[in-house]
């Protein structure tokens, strides 16, 4: 699906089919030699027993450019932390695994939270964020790249493509984000970027009016991919989300922090298939339906903080607008699916569409109904001016909990 398409407001980088894979891995292996490269790997321990793992890191195991590997274990028990490090220990690379849920690690986030400083909930947004710590605290690397360890179709090519844009000293990249075509078991996927983001930014632009910010989230090709890569010196003022508007919020920052000529998209895999969630349409609580809530509410907020102005009234215009608008789209999906021999269940679709609908007001009223909400998790740069002995610190106890617990026998 190769093409040269340019947007106009940020770098679409493609695949363009002209370049043996092993050329480019040997010329970013020359570039980390100067420039580290560290690949943070945020995952669940369920994921350890799930399809996608053993795969990611066998192909992992062949990438010798990689200066260190950072595995963040949310929801794991002491004796689930000692299996993970022996699974993970087939990695060839320096690597270390950040058990969250550690009475130290459980120690220090009561020491933030005394400073009121505290990531709000557990979620992929704290754990990316307390390896982002890490990794500032061993202040050895140029590069951080983060995917997700549920992806079924991985190969080390992935991320090759996503990490060259940023390790590359003569590109002026300080943000990569990787995009892809969702296409798998003869279906087409990618339900909230397709039914949600797309709709949903149309329609914000036509209720709220044009702004630069929702043109760049317009940009990007898969705005909710779990890849990217950054230059670390960005690190330290990038401010998240803790749950699951991550990935929205990460473009945020970029948009807010860097010039449109420092980001880029990169094409970097034909195909792509992971773990799908549940739509989830009895618990608003859980799978799709709380992420398009968590999605809705990063973009509202940071609408709001560049002086947009929400009510009651707009977000019931944004529902029926978003909701023609998500309609018009499936129309065009379905007639591309059914072109190329795929399957699309409109009925499904609809429900999906009405489901986002119903979110889109539920995530305005909370974005209305909670003024005094603090969404993101203070930056690294923040922390460090309340305590500036807490990097440190961290380090210490994720060293600590590597040496204490050791690996367990079970393969």
């Amino acid at each position: 699906m190769a093409d040269f398409h340019q947007n106009g407001n940020i770098t679409t980088l493609h695949n363009l089919r002209n370049r043996p894979a092993a050329d480019l891995t040997r010329e970013i292996a020359v570039f980390a030699e100067t420039r580290k490269v560290t690949l943070i790997l945020p995952c669940l321990y369920s994921e350890l027993e799930g399809p996608a793992l053993e795969n990611i890191l066998n192909e992992l195991s062949q990438v010798s450019y990689l200066h260190r590997i950072v595995i963040g274990l949310d929801r794991a028990t002491e004796d689930q932390f000692r299996h993970a490090r022996a699974f993970f220990s087939r990695l060839p690379q320096q690597h270390t695994v950040i058990w969250n849920d550690s009475p130290r690690m459980l120690d220090m986030q009561e020491r933030l939270a005394a400073l009121g400083l505290a990531p709000q909930e557990p979620g992929k947004g704290k754990n990316v964020w307390t390896c982002m710590g890490y990794l500032l605290s061993c202040a050895d690397s140029s590069v951080m790249a983060i995917h997700d360890c549920d992806i079924l179709t991985y190969n080390r090519e992935m991320l090759d493509r996503l990490i060259y844009p940023v390790v590359n000293p003569t590109f002026p990249y300080q943000m990569a984000k990787g995009f892809y075509p969702r296409v798998g078991d003869g279906k087409l996927n990618g339900r909230v970027t397709r039914l949600l983001i797309s709709p949903l930014l149309i329609a914000l632009k036509r209720v709220v009016g044009d702004r630069d910010y929702i043109d760049f989230l317009r940009s990007f090709r898969y705005p909710l991919s779990g890849e990217f890569a950054i230059r670390t010196p960005t690190l330290p003022d990038l401010r998240i989300p803790s749950d699951w508007g991550l990935e929205i919020g990460v473009l945020s920052e970029a948009w807010r922090n860097l010039a449109p000529q420092s980001v880029c998209q990169v094409e970097i895999a034909d195909n792509y298939d992971h773990k799908h969630q549940v739509l989830s349409q009895e618990d608003a609580t859980k799978g799709l339906s709380r992420m398009s809530t968590d999605i809705c509410k990063a973009i509202f907020r940071k609408l709001a903080a560049d002086g947009t102005v929400f009510t009651h009234n707009t977000f019931r215009t944004l529902k029926a607008t978003y909701y023609r608008s998500a309609l018009d789209l499936l129309d065009g999906y379905y007639n591309d699916a059914k072109m190329n021999g795929l399957v699309l269940d409109r009925h499904k679709e609809e429900k999906s569409i009405e489901l986002f609908a119903e979110n889109i007001i539920r995530a305005g009223q909370i974005f209305l109904e909670t003024p005094n909400e603090t969404p993101f998790i203070p930056t690294w740069n923040r922390v460090h001016a309340a305590d500036t002995e807490f990097l440190a610190n961290l380090r210490t106890a994720v060293a600590a909990d590597l040496d204490e617990f050791t690996p367990s026998p079970r393969s």
